[in-house]
């Protein structure tokens, strides 16, 4: 009886202790739980998004007058203070006579960087062309209803047309690239900041190469105080390359050539 209640003492003993083991493992089980639930996530790694490309504020030129074009250009004049040295410059490359009887000697360089600017579009303001006007009247023959422009009339721009065809355009470009600053201030000065005037200038010459050969005799129509063309395509053109149909195929002609030479010049890789 006694060896029973000792085997039965043993017993409850394995029992007990087998009892604070599992309490132990349910207690480290639960701690263990409630600890994974606390501990925050593991960070995402976060990458970092590319900086976009900064976005340039320059001009896109297209064709540029760089600074060996322009060298000496840091010597030049005020642009308010140019006209001497502009036309001065001109003379050695024109003549000092054609440009005497040509070129109208204040702001030459505000109205010419106007007409040019002005040229496609439909009028050119008439106080800030940079050549004085052609002597004579527009001439013109009527017969019956029609009238047409004189062939008389073409001749009123021969002189101006000789002198171009007589220029020496590289030296003429060099001019222009030398003094350039004074261009790209009076252009910017003129409600284009950032933009650049020689690419403004290949544009113009472009258009005016596209004025269309129109040969004689062009009929004229006289609705008020002035001619226009009777032809609407030819009235509805640019004030460039209506001026260019005015002067003549010929006239035209010749200018056309000396503003491929030209454009050849203001455009040439370097």
């Amino acid at each position: 009886m006694w060896e029973e209640d000792v085997e039965s003492a043993a017993r409850r003993k394995v029992a007990w202790l087998i009892g604070i083991v599992v309490a132990v493992l349910i207690a480290f089980a639960g701690w263990y739980w409630y600890a994974s639930r606390q501990r925050p996530a593991p960070a995402t790694p976060v990458v970092a998004a590319a900086a976009p490309p900064p976005v340039s504020t320059e001009p896109q030129i297209a064709h540029p007058i760089t600074a060996d074009n322009a060298a000496g250009s840091a010597a030049l004049p005020a642009l308010n203070d140019s006209d001497s040295v502009v036309h001065d410059s001109l003379a050695g490359v024109l003549g000092r006579h054609a440009v005497e009887q040509f070129l109208v000697p204040q702001n030459i360089v505000r109205h010419l960087v106007a007409t040019v600017d002005n040229l496609p579009r439909r009028k050119v303001a008439v106080e800030l062309r940079p050549v004085k006007p052609t002597p004579g009247q527009t001439v013109s023959v009527t017969q019956g209803e029609i009238t047409t422009l004189s062939d008389a009339n073409f001749e009123r721009y021969a002189p101006l047309v000789r002198v171009l065809q007589a220029t020496d355009v590289k030296a003429l470009a060099l001019v222009y690239q030398r003094l350039y600053p004074l261009f790209q201030q009076a252009y910017e000065d003129l409600g284009y900041p950032g933009k650049y005037f020689n690419d403004r200038l290949v544009e113009v010459i472009d258009q005016l190469l596209q004025a269309p050969e129109v040969s004689a005799p062009i009929k004229l129509v006289q609705p008020k105080v002035f001619y226009e063309y009777a032809d609407a395509d030819l009235e509805g053109r640019s004030a460039g390359q209506k001026l260019l149909i005015r002067m003549g195929p010929a006239n035209a002609r010749a200018i056309k050539a000396k503003l491929r030479e030209f454009r050849a010049e203001i455009v040439r890789k370097k």
